[in-house]
Order: structure tokens, then sequence, then C-alpha cells
């Protein structure tokens, strides 16, 4: 038997008027049933019940998939199809719902979010075929969970393989993708193991930095490239996986400090839209800690380890270190077991990670942690070029040149050593009667007072 046709938009009146009569039908059913079991044995009427709801099911043009909020188990949670769908209808509900639920989020660039109402019905088409999504709310008498909500999926027999196949993993993923764009970022570090029976093994905050690379002060050309490789990481994802290698990127940022090697780090995370994870070595005991907090973490993250050169003694030889303020007297966590987590067996343990480690002494660090494969893109932020300098009157006054003072402010950079936190600086008004050519006037003060004490 061939397919039957998809339902066209001039006949989805007729196939609601279907729809009416086939429940009236139902209904009348059911009535008839309830009247039986008045007159018949128990037995005769489970019988007839039985046949009776095959029979039904075998008229029913339609395939019902229910998706609940609360998965039973051992413990009662939420379904995460749920949230998947519940995020992607509401965007179509927008389309042709008539009830919505609204909501008030706060801190959001929506504060009031509209979602599909209870017992409201709306219809999706996916490559021409048409299905139905409800929202049902059913409350419970006996039940710690008063009110039971689920979502139903309705569509046509004969659209089942496409259906339970193609389509509702398009809508999980849509879902998901939809989630992860909306979603506020988290920043997150890490506990002390003897705080784990009480506290999760990472405590976090919102993360709410706004460094952009549009705002970041350094060479557009190393920006770009920075940029390109970020994109490139983010859609290997079958790359990775055809040439054998964990879906991970590591960036090794140094310089002196007050190069903006903390708001590269930002800017990443709003770039890529990943949680970030501070981790905190000097408070890890051994390596197998170290482990357990890896796997913690998820995917789509940024795992920073801030001035690796001071955390703990990963330079020079690969051997354990007293260390006065833990308890034993020794500290476990060695060179070894932190390059097998970020590039030996363990580091497969999730997917789409970028791994950043920040240090002011590059020399100082042992060429193993540091290699390519571990460290793949090694990025040097240091002091302030004039392109950096122009990015940031930039972001401070919104002004692009100054024919009188810019040409000095060029020549005194391209002779001294400035950070680009010194000049930003100098081009912050500390008062409200401070204007543009008085910064500038202060900043060239203090280019000259570098230039010298540098002779």
């Amino acid at each position: 038997m061939g397919k039957k046709p998809s339902p066209t938009p001039n006949s989805i009146s007729r196939l609601y008027a279907y729809k009416k009569k086939l429940w009236s039908l139902l209904g009348i059913i059911r009535f008839l049933l309830n009247m039986f079991e008045k007159f018949f044995s128990r037995q005769l009427h489970r019988y007839v019940t039985k046949y009776s709801q095959k029979l039904i099911n075998f008229m029913s043009p339609y395939i019902h998939i229910t998706f609940p909020y609360l998965i039973s188990g051992n413990n009662l949670r939420h379904s995460e199809a749920y949230t998947c769908i519940k995020t992607y209808l509401s965007a179509k509900s927008l389309e042709s719902a008539k009830i919505f639920n609204a909501e008030v989020v706060q801190n959001n660039q929506t504060p009031l979010v509209l979602t599909m109402g209870d017992n409201e019905e709306i219809m999706d088409e996916f490559n021409g075929v048409h299905v139905w999504w409800s929202c049902n709310q059913v409350t419970q008498q006996d039940s710690d969970e008063k009110e039971k909500t689920s979502l139903t999926l309705t569509f046509y027999k004969w659209h089942r393989e496409l259906v339970t196949t193609s389509y509702i993993q398009h809508v999980l993923e849509e879902g998901k993708a939809m989630s992860m764009k909306k979603r506020k970022l988290k920043l997150y570090t890490n506990n002390p193991k003897d705080e784990w029976r009480f506290k999760r093994k990472w405590s976090s905050i919102t993360f709410e930095h706004p460094a952009r690379f549009e705002t970041l002060a350094m060479d557009p050309k190393k920006k770009e490239e920075i940029i390109n490789d970020l994109v490139k990481f983010k859609d290997g994802k079958e790359y990775y996986a055809k040439v054998g290698k964990a879906w991970k990127r590591g960036y090794l940022l140094f310089g002196p400090p007050g190069t903006g090697k903390s708001t590269m780090i930002s800017a990443i995370a709003n770039f890529m839209n990943y949680d970030v994870y501070d981790l905190e070595l000097s408070i890890i005991k051994d390596n197998i800690e170290l482990k357990r907090l890896l796997i913690a973490t998820s995917n789509k993250s940024v795992i920073v380890i801030e001035d690796i050169d001071c955390s703990i003694d990963l330079t020079g030889k690969r051997k354990e270190k007293k260390d006065l303020s833990s308890p034993t007297g020794e500290y476990k966590v060695t060179l070894s077991g932190l390059l097998n987590i970020i590039d030996g067996i363990w580091s497969s343990c999730g997917g789409e990670r970028i791994i950043i480690f920040t240090t002011n002494f590059v020399d100082k660090l042992d060429p193993a942690l540091i290699r390519r494969g571990r460290m793949d893109m090694h990025i040097e932020l240091s002091y302030c070029s004039y392109e950096a300098f122009k990015v940031l009157v930039k972001n401070y006054w919104d002004v692009e040149s100054h024919d009188e003072l810019f040409p000095i402010i060029e020549k005194l950079i391209g002779e001294t050593n400035m950070t680009p936190a010194d000049v930003a600086e100098s081009l912050m008004p500390k008062s409200f009667n401070k204007d543009f050519e008085t910064c500038l006037k202060d900043l060239i003060q203090s280019l000259e007072n570098v230039k010298e004490k540098a002779k």
C-alpha cells in the first residue's frame, strides 16, 4: 500500500471536524460500556472492555506519544526531553496558540516569557507532515506532586517512522540549541573535598562579564585569528571524531600582568556561550580528586587554571613536593597527573571543552605541559599597541580620531611599554568635568613618565 498524502492547509478544518466526530463516536462507545458494566459480570466486562479498546485503537488513525514533566525511578526527576520540547514549542506557540502561560524572568533581555498554555493545541509541520502538540495538566489528589504536566504528540499512523526517528530528534536538537542560546552562563569554582558531603564539588554564580572580542584591546589580525580558530573548533565535532581525538582545545595565554588575559577568557566564554570553570589547584589534595572534579564539569565549558606557574610546583622535575598547608605535609597533585587530565584518557570524558592556562612567565613552565596537542594555540598578550589604544578610545569615549593628539600618542606607544590596563586607567574619566582631551593629555604624560623611567 502506498503512503497516504499529508493533509494540506486547506483541509485542516475538515481534519478537525473528523477528529470531533471520531471523539463523539468514542464517547458513545464508552457510554455503552458503562451501561454494559451495570448488567453483566466483571469477568465478561473485562473481556469485552479489552477487545473493545483494541477496536477503538484500530479505528483511530492517530498515534499519541506522551512526554511527562517528571520521570519516575528511584527518585522523581525532571525530564530533559520535556524541557527541550517545551523550549521548542515556545517559539511555535507564539504563531498559532491562543492560550499562553506567562512568566517574568529577572535580568533577561526578554523579561516576559510566553509559553503554550494548558490544554492548548498547536500544529507543527516537518518535511510536509503535520503533527499536533498539546499541553495537559492533571490534578492528582494522592500525590506529593499535585499537578502532573505532560506534552502529548499526535500524528497519523502512516507517518510513524518519520516522526519517531527524524522529527522527534529534530525537536530535541532545536530545543536544546535554543535553551543553550537563551541560558545564563555560570562561573564555577571548586570546593575543598572536605566540604563535598555538604556542598557540591563546584559552586557557581551567574557569569555576567561583559567582555567581547569587539571591545578587546589587541591587534585586529591576532583577534581575527583567534575567532577563526574558535569557530573551527565549535563546528568540528565530526572532524575530531574522524581523526580520533577528544573534542577539546587548549589555549595558553601568556604575557605581563595587566595585558588582558582574564578579559580574553571572558571574551572567549561569551563568544562560545560556554560556562567557565575556574579550577583552583591549591586546594586539591591529589590526582584522584582532580579527576573527579573534571568528571563533574559539563560539556560546552571553559576550564581555566590562572597563573599556573604560581598554583603549585608544576615546573621542572615531576616529583611530589612538600606543602606546609597540607595536613600530611605532602602535596600529591603532580605534573603527570595534570597532564593525564588534559591530554590522557580522562580528557575524553566530555566533549566541546576548552582548556586555558594563563601565566606571566611562560619560560618557567615544563615544556611537556604546553606542547602542541595540549596547549594547541599559544597567545601572547603583550603591551599596548596603537591599534589596541584605538579600540580602548572607542570603548571609553566613542571617538575614533584626534588630529593633534593621536599622532603624539602613536609615537610614544611605539617607544614605551605600557599595558592596556594602564592605558585604560588614563582614558577613564575620574570626574564629571574631565573631558576627552584632558584624558588624552593625561595618557601622554603617563607615557612620557614611563619612557623617562625606562631610560
